[in-house]
């Protein structure tokens, strides 16, 4: 199955039964795909006029109490930036998916992890973050797109899916593993009608003295939560590694034949994946470099989660090198091991 394809069929497992979106390459196939399957399964589907009419009308369905979501790429995230910041200040449970292309601008259609920063600090106005996943295989991108609706509603915030044009267009076997539900909290809070009881009211509007700052308090508080509780990695050969390559979705992808023939030729050479972008597992990091004094990122991009990684580890005394392709171009196994290997060799 495609990529693309699997996000929008692990949506319909999970129970998504609203779906707004708007043509862009390369994640066509998801609302291509929605356009046929949502119906199928009795729910709603509908190509908006533009990005922000999209997410806004999740927006809608969201607050009604469905289970909605939106995709596009680059460009299209940019125009819905205004919807996500509403859907965090309300708090909406909502999943977003983007499949990355090269930018900045209109860019081009090649795969690309140019968005990080949009995603990860918070790319629309206001203090608020989101939950932040970053798949590396169509597996993954499937599992990642279920428990991306659970936890949208138990922590009623925005979630979104970091992919790539790479990832969301190739097509790989998919093992459609059993979907079951967790208990979660009731939607109390819903507009479902008030026909016996109080209407109720969801904005992201507080003009009183002092209402913003509380509901910002209450915001940072989830926020804080996030960091205990939902922080997701996966590490390759870390236990003896003296020099350590972190990387996320498709870049850690084809980084693992690289660091596997450095390792086979006597090079300790680990990988540190991380899985949530946010909360990124900074700690974890941290922890490496008690013992681990060289890192290396690699990225799509002209250098965005080598900053996080940085504040991770330099206080620690750690070096952090980067090697990245901007603007859609794609990095070879070749080039990383090359440059892992100039890391390695460094006295």
């Amino acid at each position: 199955m495609k990529g693309n394809e699997a996000a929008a069929e692990a949506a319909i497992h999970a129970g998504c039964r609203f779906y707004a979106g708007y043509p862009i390459t390369p994640q066509n196939e998801i609302p291509e795909y929605m356009s046929w399957r949502m119906h199928e399964a009795g729910g709603v589907f509908i190509q908006a006029e533009s990005e922000l009419a999209a997410v806004n009308m999740v927006y809608g369905a969201a607050a009604a109490g469905a289970r909605a979501m939106t995709s596009s790429s680059s460009p299209g995230i940019s125009l819905k930036q205004e919807g996500i910041s509403y859907l965090a200040g309300a708090e909406l449970p909502a999943v977003i998916v983007n499949i990355q292309r090269g930018g900045p601008g209109l860019g081009n259609i090649s795969g690309s992890q140019a968005d990080y920063f949009q995603a990860v600090k918070g790319g629309g106005h206001g203090d608020y973050r989101m939950l932040v996943y970053a798949p590396n295989s169509v597996q993954e991108l499937w599992g990642l797109t279920m428990l991306a609706f659970d936890k949208a509603d138990i922590y009623r915030t925005p979630v979104m899916i970091l992919a790539d044009g790479i990832l969301g267009q190739m097509m790989e076997p998919l093992y459609l593993t059993p979907y079951k539900r967790p208990k979660l909290p009731e939607k109390s809070w819903a507009l479902t009608g008030c026909k016996g009881r109080p209407a109720g009211v969801i904005k992201s509007l507080y003009m009183g003295e002092g209402e913003l700052e509380a509901r910002n308090a209450v915001l940072q508080e989830k926020y804080k939560v996030l960091r205990k509780k939902e922080v997701r990695f996966e590490s390759l050969d870390t236990e003896d590694a003296e020099v350590v390559v972190v990387a996320f979705g498709i870049a850690a992808r084809l980084t693992i034949s690289a660091q596997q023939r450095l390792r086979k030729e006597g090079f300790k050479v680990g990988l540190f994946r991380p899985v949530s972008l946010f909360p990124f597992p900074e700690k974890e990091l941290s922890a490496l470099a008690d013992r681990v004094k060289r890192f290396i990122t690699i990225e799509l991009n002209a250098g965005q989660m080598v900053e996080d990684v940085r504040l991770s580890v330099c206080a620690k005394g750690a070096e952090v090198a980067f090697y990245g392709r901007p603007g859609g171009a794609t990095v070879a196994p070749e080039e990383i091991y090359e440059k892992i290997r100039e890391v390695c060799s460094a006295s």
